[in-house]
C-alpha cells in the first residue's frame, strides 16, 4: 500500500489525527481575513465586467497581426473614448473589447480601428451587444445563483438537518466571496463563462462537504447514550476519516484545471480561457479548504449550543477529569473491554475511537469462548 493510502488508513481507523475542531479558531480567523481582502479588493477595484453584462462591441482582427497588444489598446481607446480590453488569440488575430459604447457608433470605431491598424474594414469583425441584453444576462446570472442556493439549503435540511444546512450554506458563500475578490484583484473579465465556471466549483465544494455530513450524520447516531465522546469528538474524526479522499479529489481536480489557466491561458496565450479556469482553480481551492475547516467545525459549534449537546459534553468531561485524577487512562485498549462496556456507546462506536484506540471490531470476543464444544 502506498505511503498515503497507508495514512488514509490510518487517519479513518483514529490511529493518527489531527484536531481540525478544536484549532477551529484559527480556521475561522484565517477565513475572516481572507474574505475581508476580498471584499476590500471588490470595493477598491471592483469587477472588469465583459461586454456580455455592460452592452459593447468586440472586435476580431485578422490573423497575424503586427500591431501588439499594447498598440492595439491605444487605438481602441482613442477611437471609441471607453476604456479596452485586448487579448490576443492563438491564430495571431486580436480580439478588441469595448464596454459601454453606443452600438450605433460600431460602424465609426471600427472604421477608425481599421485605419489605425493598417488593415480593410471589411477584415474586422464586429460583435454588438445591447446594454439591455447585459442586463438581461446580468440578472439571469444572479437569479440562476439565487435558486441554485436555495435549493442546496432545502435539500440539505432534509437530508441531514438545518444546521448542516446552514454550514453548507456559509461555506458556499465563503467560497463564492473569495473567487470573486480574486477576480477584482487580478482584474480578470467576468463573463457568462466565469459564472457557469464559479457554479460548478459550487458543485465540488457541496461534494466535500456532504461527504464529511453523511459520515457524521452515521457516526452521531445515538450519541447521547454513551459518555466517551463529545461531538466535536466525532465530527473532528468524521473530517480525518475523509481527508485523504478529499485531497486526492481535489488535486485531480486542480491539475488539469491549472493546465487551463496556466498553460493555455498564459503560456499559449489563449486569454479566453482565463474567464472560466480562473474560476475553477481558486473556486475549486476555497471549497476544499471550506469543507475542512469551515463546514464541519461550524456544524459541532451549533449542535454543541443544544442542551442536549451541552450535557453530553459536561458528562463526558467529567468523566475524563475523574478518570485523570484516578490515573486511569481515559480511552482504555480495546482488549481490556467487555460487552457490558459498549452498553452506553453507539454502534458504531469504533468508527470514532481516538488516536491509538484500534477499532473495536478487532478485539471483541477475544479471550472468551465461542460458545462451541469440543
Amino acid at each position: 500500500m502506498s505511503k498515503l493510502g497507508n495514512l488514509g488508513a490510518r487517519l479513518h481507523r483514529g490511529e493518527v489525527g489531527y484536531d481540525f475542531v478544536g484549532n477551529r479558531k484559527i480556521w475561522y480567523g484565517i477565513s475572516i481575513l481572507i474574505t475581508i481582502t476580498a471584499i476590500l479588493g471588490l470595493t477598491v477595484r471592483g469587477l472588469n465586467m465583459g461586454i456580455e453584462f455592460q452592452g459593447g462591441a468586440a472586435f476580431t482582427t485578422p490573423k497575424h497581426m503586427s500591431a501588439s497588444v499594447t498598440q492595439a489598446e491605444k487605438y481602441a481607446e482613442d477611437a471609441s473614448g471607453h476604456d479596452a480590453v485586448v487579448q490576443k488569440l492563438g491564430d495571431g488575430s486580436l480580439r478588441i473589447q469595448i464596454a459601454g459604447i453606443d452600438t450605433d457608433k460600431s460602424d465609426t470605431i471600427k472604421a477608425k480601428l481599421a485605419k489605425d491598424l493598417n488593415v480593410s474594414s471589411e477584415n474586422i469583425a464586429a460583435d454588438l451587444v445591447g446594454p439591455s441584453w447585459g442586463d438581461q444576462v446580468a440578472n439571469k446570472a444572479w437569479e440562476g445563483l439565487a435558486i441554485f442556493m436555495v435549493l442546496v439549503v432545502i435539500y440539505l435540511a432534509i437530508a441531514f438537518e438545518w444546521r448542516m444546512a446552514l454550514a453548507a450554506l456559509v461555506a458556499l458563500i465563503h467560497d463564492i466571496t473569495i473567487t470573486i475578490g480574486i477576480y477584482a484583484l487580478v482584474g480578470f473579465e467576468v463573463t457568462p463563462g466565469t459564472v457557469i465556471g464559479l457554479l460548478t466549483i459550487l458543485g465540488y465544494s457541496l461534494y466535500d462537504t456532504v461527504v464529511v455530513f453523511d459520515s457524521l450524520k452515521e457516526q452521531t447516531k445515538d450519541i447521547t447514550k454513551q459518555t466517551r465522546w463529545t461531538y466535536s469528538d466525532i465530527a473532528n474524526r468524521s473530517i480525518n476519516g475523509t481527508l485523504v479522499r478529499s485531497i486526492n479529489t481535489t488535486v485531480v481536480a486542480l491539475l488539469p484545471v491549472a493546465g487551463l489557466l496556466f498553460i493555455g491561458g498564459g503560456f499559449l496565450g489563449a486569454g479566453v480561457l482565463n474567464d472560466i479556469s480562473l474560476s475553477l482553480f481558486v473556486g475549486l481551492a476555497a471549497g476544499a479548504y471550506s469543507s475542512i475547516f469551515i463546514a464541519t467545525p461550524l456544524v459541532a459549534d451549533l449542535k454543541e449550543a443544544e442542551p442536549q449537546m451541552k450535557a453530553l459534553k459536561k458528562r463526558v468531561l467529567a468523566k475524563r477529569a475523574q478518570a485523570a485524577a484516578q490515573g486511569t487512562p481515559t480511552e482504555p485498549e480495546v482488549t481490556d473491554r467487555s460487552d457490558d462496556d459498549y452498553d452506553d456507546e453507539p454502534e458504531d462506536a469504533a468508527a470514532v475511537v481516538g488516536p491509538r484506540t484500534q477499532p473495536a471490531s478487532r478485539n471483541r470476543g477475544r479471550g472468551r469462548p465461542s460458545g462451541k464444544r469440543r
